[in-house]
């Protein structure tokens, strides 16, 4: 069970709109300006680094959990240059970051199996109104702002979801487990990294 921290500002859908306009907005607008000195391959891909990376520290800021947040950062990084330099697939790179942010929230908000499940099918979903949004209108905007807008929807998902699959005999102990051990992974690189700058 997270404790509330006394900084710890609660997620709304609201403020996910709010969030998915202001990151639309500002994806348009680096990806305008990438444009005019490089490739769209390549303004896509850094845009799409940018946008993750800003979505991610959003929840981030909005979560209760406050374990391992730096080596978070630091394995998303990871995942990012090495998705940028060894994944060549355009459609295959949106969606490792997709993956990467659902991988985040699963640690920082959910507890189990069935939450996560139910995160990753806002997840798909977000893409695929992305992916609509951008073939019918070719507005960078309006795909960001779709994947946003539906990545919002996270926060109606029930916390109690999990206690109604175990009622209908759904086990989600392994999850929970792995979840556990997730969690304590992050706390021990976190330790190990804190005594290594000390020292």
């Amino acid at each position: 069970m997270k404790t509330a921290t006394p900084t710890h500002r609660p997620t709304t859908f609201l403020g996910g709109v709010a969030v998915a306009f202001v990151l639309a907005a500002a994806g348009a607008a680096s990806f305008a300006a990438i444009t005019t000195v490089l490739t769209s391959s390549f303004a896509i891909r850094a845009t799409s680094i940018l946008l993750a990376g800003a979505y991610l520290l959003y929840l981030m800021s909005r979560s209760e959990e406050r374990t391992g947040r730096i080596v978070t950062i630091a394995v998303w990084l990871s995942g990012a240059v090495a998705t940028s330099v060894f994944v060549t697939s355009l459609p295959l790179f949106i969606v490792s970051h997709v993956v990467m942010i659902w991988l985040v929230r699963t640690l920082y908000f959910h507890g189990s199996f069935t939450t996560a499940l139910l995160d990753l099918g806002i997840s798909a979903l977000a893409l695929a109104t992305s992916i609509w949004a951008v073939r019918t209108s070719g507005s960078l905007f309006l795909a960001a702002w779709c994947f946003f807008l539906v990545q919002a929807l996270f926060v109606v998902i029930p916390e109690g979801t999990h206690a109604q699959a175990q009622a209908g005999g759904f086990d989600d102990q392994p999850f929970k487990r792995a979840h556990r051990s997730a969690g304590a992974a992050l706390r021990r690189l976190a330790n190990s990294t804190n005594h290594s700058v000390n020292h």
